[in-house]
């Protein structure tokens, strides 16, 4: 089955902030086997002009998930996760992740195209603070196999 064009253009937003806890930019660096203290020591952090830890830059896949998989799981976009090859991920950041930062993430479907029999599906998620500033943009996208229309 093909995946849904109607889709594209859908946004899946945010029903609350997710807090970043300094408990989880730690665990999060600790799984990566980065000490880098700016992700550990808030004194340190402090001393390099942060107001806090900041997060590694991939901590925001964390922040997004949850849309992120709302977007995959939509039973309308016909996505059939046994034929799903995660194929790309960026990231853009205006300033990084602190611990305390409350962010609101969207994810908007912003392409489906084909390669041969197989569609690849485009995404764009954004992380935002209370007050609409965008702090980082992902982009992203899966391969769906042999799912190209006839």
């Amino acid at each position: 089955m093909s995946l849904n064009r109607e889709l594209l253009g859908r946004r899946y937003e945010s029903r609350e902030p997710y807090e970043v806890a300094l408990v989880k930019v730690r665990e999060f660096a600790r799984a990566l086997g980065d000490e880098n203290p700016l992700y550990h020591d808030p004194a340190a952090a402090r001393r390099a002009g942060y107001p806090h830890v900041i997060a590694p830059p991939t901590f925001a896949v964390v922040v997004a998930q949850a849309e992120r998989l709302a977007m995959l799981r939509d039973p309308e976009l016909g996505l059939d996760p046994a034929r799903m090859l995660h194929t790309e991920q960026r990231f853009r950041y205006r300033r990084p992740i602190f611990a305390g930062d409350a962010l609101l993430a969207t994810a908007e479907i912003v392409d489906i195209s084909v390669r041969g029999q197989h569609e690849v599906l485009a995404w764009r998620q954004e992380l935002a603070a209370a007050d609409g500033d965008v702090i980082c943009t992902l982009d992203g996208s899966v391969f769906s196999r042999g799912t190209a229309p006839a």
